[in-house]
């Protein structure tokens, strides 16, 4: 089974290949960063943040390692998960 944060990073670069066809690079790494925001659970934005932080972003192409930078400069990648059960 693949490691969460291998699965994380292998989203985060499917969604970037998504906008990868977006002419403006920045409008990209924008819609990657709030599809992340928007769609994924805070623990899983924690995780791909830590993952940058501790590996610097090993394994994301350009635009997703770019949109992740951005969401851990910012207060959504950290805000905090549902509490545990």
């Amino acid at each position: 089974m693949r490691d969460s944060a291998e699965r994380l990073v292998a989203m985060a670069n499917d969604i970037a290949n998504y906008f990868h066809s977006d002419p403006d690079r920045n409008a990209g790494i924008d819609g990657v960063a709030n599809h992340i925001r928007r769609f994924w659970d805070p623990r899983m934005r924690r995780k791909i943040v830590a993952h940058l932080a501790e590996h610097g972003g090993a394994g994301l192409n350009d635009i997703a390692h770019a949109a992740i930078m951005r969401l851990a400069a910012s207060s959504a990648a950290v805000s905090p998960g549902p509490a545990p059960v």
